[in-house]
């Protein structure tokens, strides 16, 4: 009720990604005609270049786990992937008191951001992590879909639940180890993955042209 009062009262909504706009009109179809949602992207230009000192980093294998510890990031699975990969080291970051430049230090020296969310509407960790060419592998599903390059993306119904993901669990290990163990031959598509998100997804210029127009 708070999302679909503060859409109807405002003039205009911003949006960062398509997905979240379809996922809106699923819910408040009804009052979407009068009030027609318009795709921005994020304006956090800035993040890039407050990045900056943590790029080139030694990598080690490490695996990252940046998100919310929350049922639907389905955190179970990053924990079983542990158990399966001993010879890599997995961190959830919530679990840790870090400090923010703690914390970009580990995105600094990862290889690996993991996701198997089951919600996202745009992801602001991975990004950060692509920035430091660490890999962000992501599913084929929500917001992650229209994001990302194929090269990082795999199959949605491998972690489309617990019991997927143990069905789909080799396939899923396979990936990691492939990542994990030919980093380099993942550098370039990386650097394609960082240009597309922080033109079309992490850029505030569509917003600010958007806001001079109707002024």
């Amino acid at each position: 009720h708070a999302e679909r009062s503060m859409y109807e009262c405002y003039d205009d909504n911003y949006f960062a990604t398509d997905f979240h706009i379809d996922m809106f009109e699923e819910s408040f179809r009804e009052i979407m005609v009068e009030h027609d949602p318009i795709r921005v992207g994020w304006p956090m230009e800035y993040l890039a270049s407050s990045l900056d000192s943590y790029k080139n980093m030694p990598k080690r294998d490490l695996i990252l786990f940046p998100h919310r510890v929350a049922p639907e990031k389905q955190i179970e699975i990053f924990r079983d992937l542990k158990t399966q990969l001993p010879q890599y080291d997995f961190i959830v970051c919530q679990e840790q008191s870090l400090t923010k430049n703690e914390y970009h230090n580990l995105l600094g020296e990862s290889k690996l951001v993991f996701s198997a969310n089951l919600q996202e509407t745009l992801g602001i960790s991975w990004y950060e992590g692509a920035l430091v060419d660490t890999i962000p592998m992501v599913p084929d599903r929500l917001s992650y879909s229209e994001m990302a390059v194929r090269e990082f993306v795999y199959p949605s119904e491998w972690t489309e639940s617990y019991d997927k993901y143990l069905h789909n669990k080799k396939l899923v290990v396979a990936r990691i180890q492939d990542y994990m163990e030919n980093y380099t031959k993942f550098l370039p598509a990386i650097h394609t993955q960082v240009k597309k998100l922080e033109t079309e997804f992490f850029s505030g210029q569509s917003l600010y042209n958007n806001i001079r127009e109707s002024v």
